[in-house]
């Protein structure tokens, strides 16, 4: 249970701290035919006790990332987290998951998009039916760890937008991933 809800227990806590909303949870992608099989985990060895997510963003990033503040650790679910929070605007999480890669995540498989950040496979969740503003893009590190960058737009519309900034922010964390 821990697992199905992890993947999407980002973009609940982002939503509930942008305006009191939750989020319901997701099924798991088969790894049958529905053109979304889980990825491989990236070749890179899994030493996320070393990664601090709050340092994934220097100030060059975040200025990048158009985040014009500091981030806020966090624990969600056991696993550490960085909270960034642009007042009425979005916000950003980044979660690095020590217990899950990305096979082991559930996900919806209607929601997720296969891409490649940097070297890593990843993927793009956002159901974009819903147009939500919300948006998460899940890296692999090796084969039992993960970073999940997650954005809500403050509107909750968007959801273009939300999934445009959640690849920034997956493109500038990715290379300091081990």
């Amino acid at each position: 249970m821990r697992s199905r809800l992890f993947a999407l227990g980002v973009l609940v806590v982002l939503a509930v701290s942008a305006c009191g909303q939750g989020v319901a949870g997701q099924a798991r992608i088969p790894a049958a035919d529905d053109g979304v099989a889980p990825l491989p985990a990236s070749s890179a060895p899994a030493s996320s006790g070393e990664v601090d997510p709050c340092a994934l963003l220097s100030p060059q990033d975040r200025s990048s990332a158009g985040l014009n503040v500091l981030g806020v650790p966090k624990e969600i679910n056991g696993a550490r987290a960085c909270d960034w929070t642009v007042p009425a605007t979005f916000g950003v999480t980044v979660t690095v998951d020590e217990k899950n890669g990305l096979t082991d995540l559930e996900i919806a498989r209607k929601t997720a998009t296969k891409i490649k950040v940097g070297d890593r496979q990843a993927l793009e969740v956002a159901d974009k039916k819903a147009a939500d503003g919300t948006c998460a893009v899940l890296l692999g590190m090796g084969e039992k760890a993960s970073v999940q960058i997650d954005v809500s737009n403050t509107n909750f519309t968007d959801t273009t937008l939300a999934c445009e900034r959640a690849v920034t922010v997956a493109g500038l964390a990715e290379p300091k991933l081990p």
